[in-house]
């Protein structure tokens, strides 16, 4: 189907932003919102690694990223709204000191204003045919976009907008029609003019369900963080307000786990609907709710069911969850229309796409390992579960038993974690030493090492990155080099995120609060250094060996960040290298990467890309538009086989899933897609390419040394 990228992100854009902001508290109290914006700047001008000062320059990256933030595709303020504000772009620095809300209190009501002139708009140019034969364009360089003159002006934007996005589906559905005729020519086409208004209708739905969404799940608190958020995030990129429900969901990202039922909801319409159970969870093993289920009321244990219409869905999370061993009623409506009242005993719920797994791969009559590692994950509260480390040394164990002959870990994707658990796992591949340097804002230094002289897997090594590997996926890839411990594959570059965070519970500074949870902040404290001295702050990993990618033209990460903290260096700490290096090996694999027709074609790709990133005007003119398109399709074919290439690799789960898969097809056929994608990686099967390539260095005995180590049992214990 013809698509183009920008398109997609364009219709998309406002409503990513806004929905990204989920719903805090209901209760509504400007006096604690003054009591927030006393504690969050005290504690970070204190506690924060390098603190801005809070002054007009200050003031004015606040208010363009806060202004930017709420308006970003510029659909709701006009200018004379913005000559309002602006006259306040450099006192938001005073009105911080003085805990003086004026500013936010007139943007969001304005803000709110707007939003609800905007649906008498988009529903008057909805309910009538767009001309598609007139010849005109939109600019979608939004950033550099003027704010529209007056309403008028801004209506005609909508128009233009909103003509884009039926365009859109206009030309996909033209393209379904034709596609269904070739393949039966009985088959009656719908008319342009049918396809035309359903497009409009399906825009009016999606349009009506954000709107109420706005109206009816977000509250001034939701606004609030926002603008809170703008002031806490100029100080760096990482630093962060929570929300109490915001700082919950983090501890919950980071553990993996949580108590409940084991269910995810979703809005529809006015209803809360289950939209997915998690595997394993008691609700999937209740086998009595389903996806597709409306919860109409919620009841604990055996008091009055308690009717959830019109509630936030945050809120009936909140009713729905509960401590372990305790029971939930539902009332719900199922699919075939039918009323039951389901009782659900909660119980611990693992998020199982956050933590690690592994799979065998065949390569050439030799076995390789594979474990991939969404996060480093660790239970701050419990120490005792499940983390990041843990499953990983354990994983190594499994593959081990299995004759693998290379490992490979996979980090792409991966934005860190656990500082804690990253120099932990690190130790698995190396004898005792130095991991990591921390230097604390006082200059303070520290070195991380790992102090237990066992090593779990001293076989070849390859470790995968991209561009969203981040943090403590730095942290070893950067340790792993250092050593000279195995090799770093994949992007350019990683994230570029050297910097430490710590969550600082605001409720510690203010006894006997009336306001209830303040909720916490999140702010950098460290900067961490590689063992050879500098820093991966906007630099990143430089691969060893880099792999071509969509993004190879692209500078992303954290050096893309105006705000973020400078790049340094420090002292090394003393350590050996386990090998001599790789040279021979890194060189024979960019010659095959040069000479691999899969390469140069994602090569071809990621300039094509680059030279189209700048391409911000579409015509409104359907000829025009689907000859634009028709142009992209001819290059997006000659893309195809990116994602249509197969490797040919086989990938196996270890016996003791197997096991699992008895009882939990879920999970199988979670496994099932997951080696289906890798057998479409060509990264992977360059991996395993260099994985035999180390076989010349890793000797076979020292392989079979290896099958026979113990497991650190004094860590996994």
């Amino acid at each position: 189907m013809k698509r183009n990228y920008k398109i997609i992100l364009l219709v998309t854009a406002l409503s990513a932003v806004l929905w990204s902001f989920i719903p805090s508290k209901k209760i509504e109290d400007p006096e604690k919102d003054k009591l927030l914006l006393e504690l969050l700047t005290y504690v970070l001008e204190r506690g924060h690694y390098s603190p801005s000062e809070i002054n007009d320059s200050f003031s004015k990256q606040v208010y363009k990223k806060y202004i930017n933030g709420i308006d970003p595709t510029k659909r709701f303020f006009i200018q004379s709204d913005v000559n309002e504000f602006v006259k306040y772009e450099d006192k938001i620095d005073d009105l911080i000191h003085n805990k003086d809300l004026t500013f936010f209190e007139l943007t969001n009501s304005r803000l709110l204003k707007r939003i609800n002139e905007s649906r008498a708009v988009y529903e008057a140019i909805l309910s009538k045919p767009f001309d598609f034969n007139k010849e005109e364009t939109i600019n979608v360089d939004y950033e550099n976009l003027p704010y529209a003159a007056n309403k008028n002006e801004l209506k005609d934007r909508w128009r233009k907008q909103l003509k884009l996005s039926v365009l859109t589906s206009v030309s996909d559905k033209l393209e379904i029609e034709e596609s269904k005729f070739k393949k039966d020519s009985t088959y009656s086409k719908k008319t342009f003019e049918v396809i035309e208004k359903e497009s409009r209708e399906s825009s009016l739905k999606s349009l009506n369900e954000y709107f109420d969404f706005i109206e009816k799940e977000l509250d001034r608190n939701d606004w609030f963080s926002i603008f809170l958020n703008s002031i806490v995030e100029r100080f760096d990129p990482h630093s962060f307000y929570f929300s109490p429900d915001d700082k919950e969901k983090f501890d919950v990202s980071m553990s993996g786990k949580f108590e409940g039922i084991g269910a995810r909801l979703q809005k529809k319409n006015d209803a809360v609907e289950i939209s997915e159970l998690i595997s394993g969870g008691p609700a999937w093993r209740g086998k009595e709710l389903e996806a597709g289920d409306i919860i109409l009321k919620v009841a604990q244990g055996d008091e009055e069911p308690l009717d959830i219409a019109g509630m936030r869905l945050d809120d009936v999370v909140k009713k729905i969850k509960g401590p372990k061993g305790t029971e939930v009623r539902l009332t719900v409506k199922k699919v075939d229309g039918t009323i039951e009242i389901i009782s659900i005993i909660r119980d611990e719920v693992e998020t199982e796409e956050t933590f690690a797994k592994s799979s065998t791969v065949d390569k050439d009559g030799k076995k390789f390992g594979i474990i991939y590692l969404p996060k480093f994950y660790i239970s701050f509260d419990n120490k005792d579960e499940r983390d990041a480390f843990k499953d990983v040394a354990l994983e190594i164990e499994r593959l081990k038993e299995e004759g693998i002959e290379g490992l490979i870990i996979d980090l792409r994707g991966n934005g860190g974690g656990s500082l804690e658990t990253v120099v932990n796992m690190t130790g698995l591949f190396i004898e005792k030493g130095p991991v990591v340097q921390i230097r604390t804002s006082g200059g303070k230094q520290e070195v991380l090492s790992d102090k237990d002289p066992n090593v779990q897997w001293d076989g070849p090594l390859v470790v995968m990155v991209d561009n969203y590997s981040a943090s403590a996926s730095e942290i070893f890839a950067a340790a792993i080099q250092d050593y000279k411990r195995g090799i770093v594959i994949g992007s350019k570059h990683t994230y570029g995120k050297g910097t430490v965070q710590n969550i600082i519970d605001l409720n510690q500074f203010v006894r006997g609060s009336s306001y209830g949870d303040l909720g916490a902040l999140k702010t950098t404290i460290q900067k961490f250094y590689r063992i050879n001295g500098g820093s991966t702050q906007r630099e990143g990993v430089l691969s060893d060996i880099v792999l071509p990618d969509r993004f190879s033209y692209l500078d992303m990460g954290e050096r893309d960040e105006d705000n973020a903290l400078p790049w340094d260096k420090i002292s090394p700490a003393k350590y050996e290298t386990v090998t001599n290096g790789f040279q021979d090996i890194i060189a024979k694999s960019k010659s095959r990467i040069d000479q691999n027709e899969q390469f140069k074609l994602i090569k071809e790709n990621a300039k094509w890309i680059f030279d189209r990133k700048d391409d911000n005007d579409f015509s409104l003119n359907i000829s025009s538009f689907q000859a634009e398109l028709d142009s992209v399709d001819v290059q997006l074919k000659k893309f195809k086989p990116i994602s249509s290439y197969k490797n040919g690799l086989a990938f196996n789960s270890l016996p003791y899933e197997k096991a699992i898969f008895e009882k939990d097809s879920i999970l199988k056929e979670k496994r099932v897609r997951w080696y289906e994608e890798m057998e479409r990686d060509v990264y992977v099967d360059e991996a395993l390419n260099i994985l035999e390539d180390l076989n010349t260095i890793f000797s076979d005995k020292q392989v079979a040394q290896n099958k026979n180590k113990k497991i650190k049992l004094s860590r996994i214990d």
